[in-house]
């Protein structure tokens, strides 16, 4: 008999602490349980929309620690200057290193990254006297970027 007694009693305790936990009004165990549920449910909705939230946030910090993309060429003394920022993926450095044979650009020196993006600085030289403009070896990288 005095076994079920504290029980009882200790049931009545942890109802009650469940009941001030989730602010419940009721006194009757069904109703106290649904209303924990209904607590536990609004809490999981509360904790995805966090998340959501902190993933959103992390795309734009990312979006923001990203370089513009492009191209650039710069004239220099022994040839010229390429810089190339892109998305990783795909065999865009392989496109990029075949423009540079089919215009008749050797490179000399180059420095390649591909950590969160694609990231390219060489120094080119063309191998014969041509008349290569500046504009023309951009366009051209440009184009082999964008078909991958």
């Amino acid at each position: 008999m005095v076994v079920r007694l504290e029980r009882r009693a200790a049931m009545h305790d942890k109802r009650h602490h469940l009941r001030t936990l989730t602010c419940s009004k009721s006194v009757k165990r069904k109703n106290v349980t649904m209303d924990d549920l209904l607590c536990i449910y609004k809490l999981k909705l509360k904790l995805e929309a966090v998340k959501r939230e902190l993933s959103n946030l992390i795309a734009i910090k990312r979006e923001l620690q990203l370089p513009k993309k492009g191209v650039e060429v710069e004239k220099g003394e022994k040839g010229f200057l390429v810089r190339v920022i892109c998305e990783k993926g795909g065999d865009k450095l392989v496109s990029i290193l075949e423009v540079f044979e089919e215009m008749g650009l050797t490179v000399s020196h180059a420095r390649v990254s591909c950590n969160l993006y694609l990231s390219m600085e060489a120094i080119v030289v063309a191998e014969e006297e041509r008349a290569l403009h500046v504009k023309s070896i951009a366009q051209a990288i440009t184009k082999a970027i964008e078909r991958q």
